[in-house]
């Protein structure tokens, strides 16, 4: 019985790992009205992150690297398209460094 839920789980999770991970830069962040917008870049092409700010995971991210990752629809906290950004060090993406969940939104 256990055996057939780990396998379960694995199965379930499999499209969490699948995920579309990119690096971007954070030019800045603000706070307006109790939602955080985070301006980034992600290949040249501006982006606007929002959250609110009352929400679990969000934050006004400092300018620098991170690790942009694009969850799969209906994944996230949002009712749009919701990324998760990660602290970026070299090439690796640390699950334990996690910035926050936002909705991404094209500028």
């Amino acid at each position: 019985m256990k055996q057939s839920i780990v396998l379960f789980l694995l199965i379930c999770s499999a499209p969490l790992f699948a995920q579309d991970k990119s690096p971007i830069t954070v030019k800045d962040s603000t706070v307006s009205n109790g939602v955080v917008i985070v301006n980034i870049n992600e290949s040249g092409k501006p982006f606007e992150l929002q959250c609110n700010k009352s929400a679990p995971r969000c934050t006004a991210a400092q300018p620098g690297s991170y690790w942009m990752v694009r969850l799969p629809k209906n994944h996230g906290l949002y009712d749009c398209a919701n990324v998760d950004l990660y602290a970026q060090s070299g090439n690796t993406e640390n699950p334990d460094n996690i910035v926050g969940e936002y909705c991404i939104n094209e500028k």
